[in-house]
């Protein structure tokens, strides 16, 4: 999906020179250049400037087709990562009946990922007794809503979405999440606690340090697409904080994920966005931590006893996959694969204590 284009050019605007640039790919000098002239005849445009005694620096037309091969990778990354996933459940079942597949759909986080990579290497915990089990995670990223709706539709095993930490009654994740889920169907698993802050370049330059600040100055905000846990707990924060939705210039602006979000922040479209911190860091932003939240896996409780259910809790469980978690940056493995109760993780169900048997019936 990347052109070998984009590599040459990103390393000449990095090292300021050809010569600099094919030592850096490991490349000759002459095949560089040629690369770039071919490529410059192909396009018919120039892609650097060519000054004596001057580095060489990217073309206006170079530096813009770099920006739209980055924003490009980081709107359909959702998309390649669900193709990819289908390729792999695809050549799991085909040659590997016994592996263990889990179909998940999830609001988009990057410790899901790295979750699958880890299971794919299915290397031993170095505590355990036994090989760790084939396992697959067959994942398929889309909003915190339509993921629990694919549950309860029985198109996947498990979903998985976000909340601020301990919700309370009545706040507007209770009305997004409370009609789709029902304690004594669905199981909640612990996954993670994560830090969901404000996505601003490097320094900050607009010193932005709470939403107020984002409405205030008018900064461009990056916003997600409706459906999408992170905009359930944007409003919520906005609702908390009394600031109207159209007091954030730009709110009805959208991107798909929060690497996209991240990249439209560092490419100049924008100067803020709600997100997480490892998004931000992959793309040299600066991070301002706003809420904890708690990153949740739910299944139905008739699947908890399912081989491939199991073989993902004890993943979740495991010291490899936990100290892989907590080096994440803004992650941190809080009751990671432990089953718990709906009612108590979310404590928004008010069901009364069963009345006792009345007395006898009065006699006269």
């Amino acid at each position: 999906m990347r052109n070998p284009l984009i590599d040459l050019l990103q390393a000449i605007a990095t090292h300021g020179s050809i010569s600099a640039a094919a030592r850096a790919l490991h490349l000759s000098y002459r095949h560089v250049w040629g690369e770039l002239k071919r490529w410059e005849q192909v396009l018919g445009s120039e892609l650097l400037v060519w000054e004596k005694g001057q580095s060489a620096r990217l073309t206006e037309f170079g530096s813009k087709l770099m920006w739209a091969e980055g924003q490009a990778q980081a709107r359909l990354a959702p998309q390649i990562e669900a193709l990819r996933s289908e390729l792999e459940r695809a050549f799991a079942v085909a040659f590997d009946p016994d592996a263990h597949v889990v179909t998940l759909y999830a609001s988009h986080d990057h410790a899901l990922g790295e979750l699958r990579e880890v299971a794919l290497s299915n290397e031993p915990d170095g505590f355990a007794e036994t090989a760790p089990q084939q396992l697959h995670l067959d994942i398929r990223f889309c909003g915190s809503v339509d993921a629990i709706r694919g549950l309860n539709e029985g198109r996947c095993v498990m979903a998985g979405f976000h909340t601020l930490h301990s919700p309370a009654p009545g706040s507007l994740a209770e009305k997004t999440y409370k009609p789709l889920l029902k304690p004594g169907l669905h199981k909640i698993i612990g996954f993670a606690s994560r830090m969901q802050g404000l996505m601003v370049a490097r320094g900050n330059p607009l010193g932005l340090h709470k939403l107020q600040d984002v409405a205030h100055t008018k900064a461009r905000f990056i916003n997600r697409a409706l459906g999408t846990g992170t905009r359930v707990v944007l409003d919520g924060l906005l609702e908390q904080a009394g600031i109207a939705s159209h007091a954030l210039w730009g709110y009805g602006n959208t991107e798909p994920s929060h690497s996209a979000v991240a990249h439209a922040i560092a490419s100049g479209a924008g100067d803020a966005g709600l997100g997480i911190e490892s998004a931000a860091r992959s793309q040299g932003l600066d991070f301002v931590p706003l809420a904890q939240e708690q990153y949740h896996l739910v299944c139905l409780k008739s699947a908890l006893e399912d081989p491939a259910i199991q073989a993902l809790l004890a993943l979740l469980q495991s010291t490899r996959w936990q100290a892989h978690l907590a080096a994440m940056p803004g992650y941190a493995p809080v009751q990671s694969g432990q089953v718990q109760s709906l009612r108590k993780v979310l404590p928004w169900w008010d069901f009364p204590v069963k009345a006792r048997a009345r007395r006898t019936a009065y006699k006269p």
